[in-house]
């Protein structure tokens, strides 16, 4: 049965796999998925680990296969400098942004909002430019308490496959792939930093869960943008 197919319990193939297992595994799913959408696969690269991790192994299984990112005008310094480095690395990548207004620290009065603004809405408009009709993402089942429920090939959205081929890595996993791959990564996780997002709302902790650090203070702490849990294609619609 094809991969793409697959009912496997993920919580097994978490702790049964070894990690030449799950790498042959991810990449399996991604050449499945090009083979099956061609150019209507497209990654989508936070410039996190999981997502350079993610890109490396897109370029390996096809170099063809294309990106974009979404960026936002309170990325720290070393993201966008990071984000600049890749995007010269790999044309393909296209970057989205949304300039509107918005009010003053709108993160903090209502970062639901201000996400939606200037990273959903922008994710939404890469994937209709692009007309992308699957993908790639780089959510892991073990990365947070709101990532627990993901499957590794999904349709959450009508019409928008969603494929999560490193979702049963865990973080260890991750940067093991990364250094014996030698595969670049945003310097700020040298300084300690787990989970990646926009300066105000992305602090360093040492919490047990991974993504303990982003929107801390706020009803959003440990949770989500909106990305992967609002509708990309049917906005008007009931279709995630």
């Amino acid at each position: 049965m094809s991969l793409l197919e697959n009912r496997d319990d993920v919580k097994e193939l978490v702790e049964n796999l070894n990690f030449k297992e799950k790498v042959d595994r991810s990449l399996s799913l991604i050449k499945e998925a090009y083979e099956k959408y061609g150019d209507g696969l497209v990654v989508a690269n936070s410039l996190g680990k999981d997502s350079v991790c993610v890109w490396d192994l897109a370029k390996k299984a096809n170099p063809k296969i294309r990106g974009f990112i979404v960026t936002t005008r309170f990325k720290p310094k070393e993201t966008v400098e990071f984000m600049h480095e890749e995007v010269a690395r790999y044309p393909e990548l296209k970057v989205y942004k949304n300039d509107v207004k918005i009010p003053d620290r709108l993160y903090e009065t209502d970062p639901n909002r201000c996400c939606d603004i200037l990273k959903v809405q922008p994710t939404r408009k890469a994937i209709d430019d692009m007309n992308v009709t699957c993908w790639i993402t780089g959510l892991r089942c073990t990365e947070g308490r709101t990532r627990t429920d993901f499957k590794e090939v999904e349709e959450r959205d009508k019409g928008l496959i969603k494929l999560n081929p490193i979702l049963i890595w865990k973080e260890r996993e991750v940067w093991q792939y990364l250094a014996l791959y030698e595969v670049k990564v945003n310097p700020l996780y040298s300084e300690g930093y787990r989970s990646l997002g926009c300066l105000p709302c992305t602090k360093i902790t040492t919490d047990d869960n991974e993504r303990a650090g982003r929107w801390v203070g706020t009803s959003k702490c440990g949770g989500e943008c909106g990305i992967h849990t609002r509708p990309l294609k049917n906005v008007d619609g009931d279709g995630i």
